[in-house]
């Protein structure tokens, strides 16, 4: 449909025979003092020169000029169809563990063993996708914690940086108590009650300045809900000189602590020993934090007055040939 930004612009479409019936015509010899585009072809007195036959067509032209002028001055636009907008208002952060132990291929995924780290991608990747109108960001931790993307809806920057990072990016430590201060100091400014971090990671505590513990009770004081999830595989077989050997790959997994975090904060701590056990937690977040509380329309608008103008600039010059011919 069509839409009219500024619509009380049409009150100046009858200017010119305003200005005609209210101001007398300035006299041949004198200069008129005020010079309105157009008004002289409203006047019934036309200049001698001017032949008769082309004053309609001189008048009709100023006049399809001047409405096209006052139509491309109310900024006709179009709007499309309502388009409907999810917006939960929740503030999420996740936290991705990127230390060295994350290189570990105890994850299988189509068929292939891959490493923890590309097992997380490709499992968040898709949860990020459905985090349709929530603000996400990320942070990747390692030795040292870094916000990789500040809390934006552009969940597609979220996911690409994400693929980008690396396994040691951020050192070879895990540094769990700095990653949830960075997630508080980034968070405490948001609106309470919707601010979430979930944090993943495969070790425990190794580096960093503040405890995980500490981190976590800071956290809960800015209200800020901590789901904490431990990855890695309970059983792998790893081939050795002395044959084929059971071990457990997440030995240095601080269950724990990890539960401790969740507990302070509100939130919950879960287990991925394997793929689809990290999708389900995934999609069990999306249940424990629903994505839409309500509903947001917008309708997309493309300009048209760039139609009339040109149209009305046209005419203008056609109406100066006209009177070049005339004299």
């Amino acid at each position: 449909m069509i839409h009219f930004a500024w619509p009380w612009l049409w009150l100046i479409l009858p200017l010119p025979w305003l200005i005609r019936r209210f101001f007398p015509a300035a006299k041949t010899s004198e200069q008129a003092a005020l010079k309105v585009p157009f008004l002289e072809d409203f006047s019934v007195a036309q200049s001698q020169q001017a032949s008769q036959s082309n004053k309609p067509w001189a008048l009709w032209l100023a006049v399809a000029a001047w409405c096209l002028l006052v139509l491309a001055s109310t900024r006709p636009q179009w709007l499309g169809e309502p388009i409907e907008q999810g917006v939960s208002g929740r503030d999420l952060m996740l936290a991705v563990d990127l230390s060295g132990s994350m290189k570990e291929h105890d994850f299988i995924v189509n068929n292939q063993a891959v490493d923890r780290l590309t097992a997380t991608k490709t499992v968040a990747n898709e949860f990020i996708e459905r985090r349709v109108g929530d603000r996400l960001g990320l942070i990747l931790f390692g030795t040292n914690a870094y916000l990789q993307t500040p809390l934006s809806f552009d969940r597609k920057t979220v996911q690409i940086l994400l693929n980008e990072s690396a396994l040691g990016l951020a050192g070879e430590s895990t540094a769990i108590g700095d990653a949830i201060g960075l997630a508080v100091k980034r968070l405490q400014n948001q609106q309470a009650n919707s601010r979430v971090l979930i944090l993943l990671t495969d070790g425990a505590n190794t580096a960093g300045e503040v405890s995980p513990i500490k981190a976590a009770e800071i956290a809960a004081q800015h209200q800020l809900k901590i789901y904490t999830i431990g990855i890695g595989a309970d059983e792998m077989i790893v081939r050795s000189f002395f044959g084929n050997q059971r071990v457990n790959p997440s030995r240095d997994l601080d269950e724990k602590t990890l539960t401790i975090i969740a507990e302070k904060t509100g939130g919950r701590y879960f287990r991925a020993r394997n793929t689809d056990e990290l999708k389900k937690i995934y999609q069990l977040l999306d249940e424990l934090e629903p994505v839409e509380k309500d509903k947001q329309f917008f309708r997309p608008r493309n300009e048209l007055f760039f139609w009339p103008l040109g149209a009305a600039l046209i005419l203008v010059a056609l109406l100066s040939l006209i009177r070049i011919r005339w004299t």
